[in-house]
């Protein structure tokens, strides 16, 4: 699905977003991989997820977040974020050829709120979504091998999660020397939730309940919410959520 381009807000806001974000190795894995970005001014969220298959995921996770915190506190635009995630794939890739490493990477999604309007960038199968009013909106489109049999007709959504190359992603950063970079620009409305996680929330947690969950008094309850049902469900893979809130009344 993609966003609801009618959807014009204002872009002057009284107030900035409030967001928080937690992470967990989950009941298998012994490490934790998965690494996130909070901003406090609001402007700056995202969750990484490094690649274990691939070796030293957790610091492919800590490049890609490195690299996206040393973007300037001055005005920044998408083609800042893109600049950012290109830097983290040259940064992966050099860190991989001086320690001998074969191959490793991370996926990443990104989230740059500029009043009333959210830029989406993302690589891989981390997910994006939209809670207004009780509607759960999915805001990226996952790189990965079922996705595309999704697309092609080949394979049905109900039957992703039995596929053998469920977890197979067809874009990572680090993973080649060209990366591609997906974005959208996201129309917002006080009051809604942006949700950005990674795949070890999403491969255990429905969205019914995700949208339960979110549907919490602040971000740090609904974090704190996502992660205890990701737990309560099993949680085979390190999970990680950022959930922001948007506030305030629009400036007419």
């Amino acid at each position: 699905m993609t966003p609801d381009s009618r959807d014009n807000p204002s872009t002057r806001w009284p107030s900035r977003p409030q967001g928080a974000g937690l992470s967990h190795t989950g009941h298998v894995r012994t490490n934790n991989e998965d690494a996130i970005l909070i901003d406090p001014s609001g402007a700056l969220w995202a969750v990484t997820d490094g690649m274990g298959g691939y070796g030293h995921g957790d610091v492919a996770a800590d490049l890609v977040v490195e690299q996206l915190a040393l973007l300037p506190h001055a005005p920044i635009s998408g083609a800042h974020l893109v600049a950012a995630l290109q830097s983290a794939n040259a940064a992966i890739r050099r860190w991989a050829a001086s320690a001998n490493v074969a191959q490793m990477g991370a996926t990443v999604v990104v989230a740059l709120i500029d009043g009333g309007t959210a830029t989406i960038a993302w690589v891989g199968d981390s997910r994006a979504y939209r809670l207004r009013a009780g509607d759960l909106l999915q805001l990226t489109r996952d790189h990965s091998v079922v996705q595309e049999l999704v697309d092609d007709g080949r394979l049905t959504p109900d039957a992703v999660w039995q596929h053998p190359q469920a977890h197979v992603v067809t874009r990572a950063i680090g993973a080649a020397e060209r990366l591609d970079v997906d974005s959208v620009e996201v129309p917002l409305k006080p009051g809604d939730y942006l949700l950005l996680c990674s795949d070890g929330l999403t491969d255990c947690v429905t969205e019914p309940e995700i949208i339960a969950q979110l549907s919490a008094p602040n971000p740090d309850v609904a974090c704190q919410r996502l992660i205890a049902a990701a737990l309560h469900n099993g949680a085979p893979d390190n999970v990680s959520v950022v959930v922001v809130r948007i506030d305030g009344a629009a400036a007419p």
